[in-house]
């Protein structure tokens, strides 16, 4: 049996950068031409070694931010100027966008809008919690108010 180090996930094998044991014949003729993984030295067993623990780092300083970002979130109030009918009804609806741009305009953190969860867009005035999932996998519901239109 030969020593592989998976460069990239292989279903049937492992993740990236885990050390497994193949078929000199499969390293050479798969693995290799598809640079899925290279022959394991103690060299690229160091150098694995360090990808995933500067992986690991990265993974938790960006849940860190994210943290803190849906808690930046989480205490912002958001209100939506919109035109309204004489019964609170408005005319045209609030969508994602715009409260992605409501976003922008008072915390300066660009949100995409497919990550802001409305079931439907929101048609009246009134006070709502609307939940956005910020990128790192953390989430937060933002108090928006949309008001009529003076």
């Amino acid at each position: 049996m030969a020593q592989a180090i998976l460069l990239k996930d292989v279903e049937s094998l492992g993740e990236a950068g885990d050390a497994v044991d193949v078929s000199p014949g499969y390293l050479r003729n798969y693995l290799q031409p598809r640079k899925l993984a290279q022959p394991a030295t103690q060299a690229s067993l160091d150098e694995a070694q360090r990808r995933r623990e500067t992986a690991e780092k990265a993974a938790k300083e960006a849940e860190e931010r994210a943290g803190e970002t849906a808690a930046l979130l989480a205490k912002t109030v958001l209100t939506i100027q919109h035109r309204a009918g004489e019964d609170g009804k408005l005319f045209g609806s609030v969508t994602s966008a715009e409260i992605a741009d409501a976003i922008q305009e008072a915390r300066g953190l660009r949100i995409d809008r497919r990550k802001i969860r409305l079931e439907e867009p929101i048609r009246e005035v009134g006070t709502f919690m609307v939940e956005i999932e910020v990128p790192g996998g953390a989430t937060a519901k933002v108090k928006t108010i949309v008001a009529e239109e003076r």
